[in-house]
């Protein structure tokens, strides 16, 4: 028998910006509004999905013209709901990890501790350009993230914090009210070996985008051995784009024509600012280095992970993720009311159904 700590974690996107979580020019019934956003939030809550993250950008680009602050807005899910949680994305160098501790202390207060964050590191150079802000070597990045999530474990655990960092330092500071227990969790991307070292020693979760379940497990392998080492835990996150539909061939179409309609421009603007963010690492490597161009159309590569075909070819596709280690997935759609609602009462029940299947094989092999 399976507990709900025992299964797989469902999260989406939230689309608090414009132009979908396609770079193409296929029509997409998804608005970026709150209005959309909440009803969207109740529907995924009612779905059986645990998590929404909201998206931090600043600046326009690559079919996103408009971008809602991802804090604020984050709140306003919260509001909207009883048990989702919301995971915001903050950015360290515009944010300062004593604010950000602050907001998200507050935020966890008023909706008894649904509230959690995501660490951006940081991919386009011209937003920082754009607001001011100093863009620093791919590593130091890294390093900065976490002495930024060093900073807010201890800002909402420690009373009298005291740390000393590169980038950030605080002086017997204590902070009250602290967050609602337990402390929101800390999320992470990437897949450079400095965000998986980092993950690996300060994280709660780690996000990698989407690729095929073999090029997964080395991941998860790698991370969870290095954090073994750490005497750390992390959970694992996916990155995928859902198309689910009664025949595969649907499905198909349906990928087909988003790739179709494709804005190239925007696509190879995007994929030259990600490479060139992860070439600047000391092996070379990012999250999109062997994205092609089909790809990149989905901003994480969450079509490599396959999430395409009916409900059945999917559910499996899970199960198979989570057998090499996968705790959660993060899921973009192109519809987004409407295919929540699909994926939550086609797809959640057959995993389900599947996990349970796999637990009592494993029960009765004992």
């Amino acid at each position: 028998m399976t507990t709900s700590n025992d299964q797989i974690k469902f999260a989406y996107w939230v689309p608090n910006v414009s132009g979908g979580l396609v770079i193409s020019k296929i029509e997409q019934r998804t608005g970026w509004d709150i209005d959309y956003n909440r009803r969207l939030a109740q529907i995924a809550e009612e779905s059986g999905f645990d998590y929404a993250l909201s998206q931090i950008r600043f600046t326009a680009g690559y079919g996103a013209e408009f971008q809602h602050e991802p804090v604020a807005f984050s709140h306003a899910l919260l509001a909207a709901t009883k048990k989702l949680k919301v995971i915001a994305a903050l950015l360290p160098g515009p944010w300062n990890p004593a604010v950000a501790a602050k907001q998200i202390a507050t935020i966890s207060q008023l909706t008894e501790g649904r509230v959690a964050v995501n660490i951006v590191s940081g991919w386009f150079r011209g937003e920082f350009t754009a607001i001011g802000e100093p863009w620093l070597d791919h590593d130091e990045r890294y390093r900065r993230s976490e002495e930024f999530i060093r900073a807010l474990r201890g800002i909402w655990t420690q009373d009298n914090f005291t740390f000393r960092g590169d980038f950030y330092r605080f002086s017997d500071y204590t902070l009250k009210p602290k967050p609602a227990h337990p402390s929101p969790e800390i999320f992470q991307g990437g897949s450079s070996r400095a965000a998986r070292d980092m993950a690996s020693r300060v994280s709660d979760w780690y996000f990698t985008n989407g690729n095929s379940v073999e090029e997964i497990k080395k991941q998860v392998d790698d991370i969870r051995a290095k954090a073994r080492a750490n005497n750390h835990s992390v959970k694992i996150g996916v990155n995928a784009f859902a198309i689910a539909r009664e025949s595969e061939s649907e499905a198909r179409a349906v990928l087909d024509e988003i790739i179709v309609k494709a804005d190239p421009e925007a696509v190879n603007a995007f994929g030259h600012e990600v490479k060139n963010a992860g070439k600047a690492s000391p092996e070379g490597q990012g999250n999109w280095a062997k994205s092609s161009f089909e790809d990149l159309v989905q901003y994480n590569d969450g079509f490599k992970t396959n999430l395409i075909g009916t409900p059945e070819q999917i559910a499996e596709r899970i199960v198979a993720l989570k057998e090499v280690g996968v705790d959660l997935v993060l899921l973009g759609f192109l519809h987004f009311q409407e295919e929540v609602e699909y994926f939550g009462r086609r797809v959640i029940p057959l995993v389900r159904a599947l996990e349970a299947k796999t637990a009592a094989h494993a029960q009765a092999a004992e």
